[in-house]
């Protein structure tokens, strides 16, 4: 089996407030965001839909660029997650 990394960003029911974050498993991180399991700025802004992840095979390229995406400005992160997801639905909707 490989090694899978992902860098995910999730949002609030109205798209306003964005979390960034890298996981090796994004169901189960998805799952902790949905049902309020993370005490912390994910859980305090109800940020639990899902709308852009990028998957990497090696940790340290996932860090890093989670650590860029976490450097640019808002516009940039809407035009990015457009490009993929237009109408910013839940990828993991159910």
């Amino acid at each position: 089996m490989k090694n899978a990394y992902y860098v995910y960003i999730v949002t609030n029911k109205y798209d306003k407030v964005f979390y960034i974050g890298v996981t090796n498993d994004i169901q189960r991180r998805i799952f902790e965001h949905k049902g309020g399991l993370i005490k912390s700025f994910s859980k305090k802004y109800n940020l639990t839909k899902l709308v852009y992840f990028e998957e990497y095979t090696n940790i340290s390229d996932a860090i890093k660029r989670e650590k860029q995406l976490k450097n640019w400005h808002r516009d940039w992160k809407i035009k990015m997650i457009k490009q993929k997801n237009n109408n910013f639905k839940d990828l993991l909707e159910n």
